[in-house]
């Protein structure tokens, strides 16, 4: 053969290999669970051509990999508490692969590419959702029925899952700070009567941005709080901070920096649901409806911002004196008073320290959560028992029809007042009452 044969042969060969279509490597699955759903990420070494499909009797998924070639050892994914049995591969063809996950239950599945960001390359994302996977607390109950509902605090913590925030100086993850200040900080929120925390994830998963303010919305909240320990160019910048939604811009260097860097998490995580525009009025008022609220959500939130500002002041160092405001995604909920509060910088080494000690984390969390309760006692949401505490339904007394099997100590419970509070208000003598009885309930 020829030089020049055997040339052209060599360029032909790797062509084919190289230019006309190299195999996609699937280099290892990674899995996160949450209450909703279960994840499982590819990660790839190049953009993937797939197709996946649902296969019935019994329940299965399967994911069909177009030249492909599959690395990692599939008994190494632990498959405990999520709805698969067992994942299997099979090569197709000599060139493709086909991945089936055996499932226990029919779940709802959704599947999406992710282009290489940060730290991370191509990936494939498989969400099983579970059947009945959205949950809400009850409708807000008036003041003058048998209950009083609680004011709810809804607790976000940044980041989660496969993406793990910012990352200190010794490996400190921003997604497990947030987390153990955000179960405090719910613990804390419910050790007084007429608080309730909904934790928008409550483990290591990832939560979209926009998905976010739709668990804070079904969870009928008074509030959301979106808690972060974020980083800066410069190691040298540190102390907490609080920040409130702006639609004209960031209020410093810091802040524009921070919101850019926060909103680019679901090319990471994944996609979140877009906002949606309430549709009950004419298109031509639906604008003005919104910029009406939102600006009254802008007011209350930067007002409920001075009060966590000022009691985080007394546990430790403030980046900003004042409450800062930015473009953040999680804080646009135009009905809901959000804050978005940074613990601290965790590109700081003595803060990241600090930030990954349970005593400094639980300081942390009881300062905000005494922030949130003192503007929520002076600006209690409407039927809760806060604003009857408050006085704020003076003229709407509430009466309690006596029914079979009420006592006085369980109407004592069930309104957080005292028994003797009650028979002295009623002018009841013993603890003897009758059904069809009326009794007025003290508001004190």
């Amino acid at each position: 053969m020829c030089l020049k044969r055997i040339i052209l042969f060599v360029a032909i060969t790797f062509c084919s290999v190289n230019c006309w279509g190299e195999k996609v490597f699937i280099k290892e699955i990674r899995l996160w669970s949450s209450p909703e759903k279960t994840r499982f990420v590819f990660d790839l070494d190049g953009p993937p051509q797939y197709k996946a499909f649902s296969v019935s009797n019994p329940e299965r998924f399967v994911i069909d990999f177009k030249d492909a070639e599959f690395g990692q050892k599939l008994g190494e994914i632990q498959l405990k508490k999520t709805p698969v049995i067992k994942i299997r591969k099979a090569k197709r063809n000599n060139n493709d692969v086909r991945v089936v996950f055996d499932l226990k239950i029919k779940v709802n599945p959704k599947d999406f590419t992710l282009s290489p960001f940060g730290q991370y390359g191509n990936r494939l994302v498989i969400d099983l959702y579970k059947p009945d996977s959205e949950s809400a607390v009850p409708d807000k109950i008036n003041i003058v029925s048998k209950n009083l509902r609680d004011a709810i605090v809804a607790i976000d913590a940044g980041h989660g899952g496969e993406d793990p925030g910012a990352i200190g100086p010794k490996k400190e993850l921003e997604k497990t700070i947030v987390l153990s200040i955000a179960k405090k900080l719910a613990k804390s929120i419910e050790s007084d009567s007429g608080f309730r925390a909904k934790l928008v994830r409550s483990g290591d998963y990832y939560v979209g941005l926009r998905k976010r303010i739709e668990i804070a919305r079904k969870n009928k909240a008074d509030v959301l709080l979106s808690l972060h320990a974020d980083a800066f160019k410069t190691p040298k910048v540190k102390g907490a901070s609080v920040f409130a939604i702006s639609d004209k811009g960031s209020s410093s260097e810091e802040a524009r920096w921070l919101a850019d860097s926060q909103n680019q998490t679901d090319l990471i995580g994944g996609l979140g649901d877009y906002l949606k525009i309430p549709t009950e009025f004419e298109p031509e008022v639906r604008p003005l409806l919104l910029d009406l609220a939102f600006t009254d959500s802008q007011q209350r939130s930067l007002e409920m911002g001075n009060h966590v500002l000022k009691e985080m002041g007394k546990v430790t160092k403030l980046h900003k004196n004042k409450v800062q405001q930015a473009g953040f995604v999680v804080l646009k909920a135009p009905e809901v008073p959000s804050l978005l509060i940074e613990v601290g910088f965790i590109s700081n080494p003595m803060e990241a320290r600090k930030l990954s000690s349970s005593g400094h984390q639980k300081k942390i969390a009881e300062a905000i959560s005494l922030g949130i309760k003192s503007y929520l006692y002076d600006n209690p949401p409407d039927g809760s028992y806060l604003a009857w505490l408050n006085g704020g339904n003076a003229n709407n007394v509430l009466i309690h029809i006596i029914e079979s099997g009420d006592t006085l100590s369980e109407l004592a419970l069930k309104y957080r007042v005292s028994t003797e509070s009650i028979k002295r208000f009623n002018q009841v003598k013993g603890d003897i009452i009758k059904i069809g009885q009326e009794l007025k309930i003290p508001t004190t």
